[in-house]
């Protein structure tokens, strides 16, 4: 493999739970040095399920490629272990409580002094000032407080997304936004501060939706697993599973009907005739179309829509994914190494020709704990 883009880069990270591990992983998956720095008890996702022989699904998920060092930063000689690791660092990353870091003495003025060409990054839930800064801020509670919640779920009750989503948004704003301060760096010289609020990053996410309402007067609905402006586009049922198809145009529609349906006349249908119309006969659209999908297998469907060249995909499961066949083809999966044995993980989603990865071994606590004291002289 080549040099990787951030090898040479070192990244102290005072991390914990999803956003900021997110973020540092991918910079180790890039070739960075990623000091993880964690208390006796460990980041608490260590204790978040046991699922993966032993070890939690979060960890395993967030933390290869990192060095796990333990530190009491409330003694003297963990803050001066700390000290020496910020004073040489490139970037430290922290999604401490509000105004913890700050009170190690590692806050953005405060580190920058010690380190002037540092990128000081910090995640959290509402960011600095107003009124939300103290509060506590979890996946779900952000989910609810960017509106997310209102427009997910069916038109009886709200539903929060299957994973961290806030979390993850606000790791990849931070991991972008790291990128962007080195590339800044290595024209001006200068460090620079970073901050990314779970609840910002979220709702730039909510924008279209926020760009509906405010200008068309009235929310999207919460429509399921249906799409709340555009009909057929969803979930219908068929023998032995479900298939979503999505119907982009009036084109598709008319092609749909003749190609799929078998009804041709159904494209002029007075009830169907645009999706205006469609949308708001949904209940009799259904109806029309589950009566011939409804017999027909998954293949066949499948199969039917890809020749009539309409959007479609199969509804699946954990294993479903894990065994999809697209990602088998295309050699996405990888072992990395871990505690408990080499775990099945895929690799990073973007391809180049020129830069790899490094998919190094998820670390036990404090595995590296007495390497790193005895390269600073602090063994």
């Amino acid at each position: 493999m080549s040099r990787l883009p951030l090898e040479g880069i070192t990244v102290i990270s005072l991390e914990q739970a999803v956003a900021a591990p997110f973020a540092t992983r991918q910079l180790a998956d890039l070739g960075a040095r990623v000091i993880k720095i964690e208390r006796d008890a460990g980041d608490f996702a260590r204790g978040y399920d046991t699922k993966v022989d032993g070890m939690s699904s979060y960890f395993v998920w967030l933390n290869r490629g990192k060095e796990s060092v333990v530190l009491d930063l409330k003694s003297e000689d963990g803050l001066a272990v700390l000290n020496e690791l910020v004073s040489s660092a490139d970037v430290l990353v922290q999604n401490l409580a509000p105004g913890a870091v700050e009170r190690l003495g590692f806050g953005p003025d405060d580190a920058l002094a010690l380190n002037p060409k540092l990128i000081h990054v910090s995640i959290s839930g509402y960011g600095r000032g107003g009124s939300h800064e103290q509060k506590k801020a979890y996946d779900l509670l952000i989910q609810c407080e960017s509106g997310l919640l209102s427009v997910t779920g069916s038109p009886e009750s709200p539903a929060k997304v299957g994973v961290s989503i806030a979390d993850i948004c606000a790791g990849m704003y931070a991991y972008s936004g790291i990128l962007t301060s080195l590339l800044s760096r290595a024209t001006t010289g200068r460090g620079d501060v970073v901050e990314v609020s779970m609840l910002e990053a979220l709702a730039e996410w909510m924008s279209q939706p926020y760009f509906f309402a405010e200008y068309g007067g009235a929310p999207p609905a919460r429509a399921g697993a249906q799409h709340a402006s555009i009909a057929p586009y969803g979930p219908f049922h068929v023998q032995g599973g479900t298939v979503f198809l999505g119907i982009q145009n009036e084109r598709e529609w008319v092609v749909f009907c003749g190609k799929v349906l078998g009804s041709p006349e159904l494209a002029t249908d007075s009830r169907f005739s645009s999706n205006s119309l469609r949308v708001a006969n949904r209940a009799g659209l259904h109806k029309a179309i589950n009566a011939v999908v409804g017999t027909m297998s998954t293949d066949a469907v499948t199969a039917a829509l890809d020749a009539a060249g309409i959007a479609n995909a199969e509804l699946r499961d954990m294993q479903g994914l894990s065994q999809h066949p697209q990602l088998s083809a295309r050699n996405r999966w990888r072992d990395v190494k871990s505690p408990v044995g080499p775990i099945r993980s895929l690799i990073p989603p973007v391809t180049s020709r020129e830069v790899g990865y490094r998919m190094a071994a998820v670390p036990a606590l404090g595995e590296h704990t007495a390497k790193v004291r005895a390269e600073l002289g602090l063994g």
